[in-house]
């Protein structure tokens, strides 16, 4: 009997994390961490979007409100808090927040902080386009962030992580020099591309509060002691490997108050080992390891 004929991707190859060169973080570090926070808008009674109670509800005025909150007060409820314990982060924008709430980008801006490419809303996704739609996509998105910011964003995640079959090709000829999509290892790696190679930048899907508290129903608690617990464990194990530690947010989940606390009390255990630990944001981790770990 002929075995069963799996389907594969021509975008790496796989190279155990037992077989790697070794190399630092900055300053010799070994674990290096980064906040990924996701800022989103979306269509009002139209398009897609997340319900705080069921996975499949349709679109409707509390659910639109529900995630309105992120932009209207839990966002600014967590830049005070990354203020206070003096980090960085790095925002995965949709595009239309400049036009909708353009005094959040100010804030970013002010703080220093990393802008990356997180399509024109949330209210749609890219895996369903055509490769021109998908290539209008990408370019309307960082045109609009462009002339915002004047800087090229250097990283793009997709609107639900989503990518078609030529979605790197497309970043790597609009520019763009890595990705979050691809949560395939705890190191970024480098993926091929018709117009040469781009770079995986690793980002949780399990250490995002999204998924957690929102699709699975875990409390905030729950949350609280998996950040805790992956940072402990991971800065451990970086004494054999250089690692990258994320945790993904969306302001319309964490920034809850009582969510929030959770978050302090996390941010609080990890601050305690910043001597220890390179608090930076994907953009840097890519430039990083670009020079250590150069590609081809």
């Amino acid at each position: 009997m002929p075995l069963i004929q799996l389907s594969h991707h021509d975008r790496y190859a796989y190279e155990p994390i037992t077989e790697r060169p070794d190399f630092s973080w900055p300053g010799g570090k070994r674990l290096a961490v980064a906040i990924c926070n996701n800022i989103e808008v979306f269509s009002f009674l139209s398009g897609l979007g997340s319900d705080s109670a069921s996975v499949t509800a349709p679109q409707t005025t509390r659910n639109y409100a529900w995630r309105d909150y992120g932009n209207r007060v839990g966002q600014w409820y967590l830049f005070d808090l990354l203020d206070e314990y003096g980090m960085p982060a790095a925002h995965n924008v949709n595009a239309l927040l400049f036009e909708t709430c353009p005094q959040i980008a100010e804030r970013i801006i002010a703080r220093g902080d990393e802008f990356v490419g997180h399509g024109r809303t949330n209210a749609e996704r890219q895996d369903v386009l055509p490769e021109d739609e998908e290539r209008q996509l990408i370019a309307e998105a960082t045109e609009m962030m462009k002339a915002r910011t004047g800087i090229q964003p250097a990283g793009w995640l997709g609107p639900y992580l989503t990518q078609t079959p030529v979605t790197l090709d497309l970043l790597k000829e609009a520019g763009y020099d890595y990705v979050l999509d691809w949560p395939a290892d705890d190191q970024p790696f480098w993926m091929r591309t018709r117009a040469g190679p781009i770079l995986s930048v690793p980002y949780s899907i399990e250490v995002n509060d999204s998924p957690t508290m929102v699709f699975r129903q875990e409390g905030a608690s729950s949350f609280e002691r998996t950040m805790i617990d992956q940072f402990d464990e991971m800065l451990l194990q970086s004494r054999k490997w250089p690692l990258v530690y994320t945790i993904v947010l969306h302001p319309f989940v964490i920034g809850q108050p009582f969510r929030l606390r959770a978050l302090r009390r996390a941010l609080e255990h990890i601050a305690a080992s910043r001597d220890d630990v390179w608090i930076t944001t994907p953009g840097q981790i890519a430039r990083h390891f670009a020079t250590v770990r150069p590609s081809g």
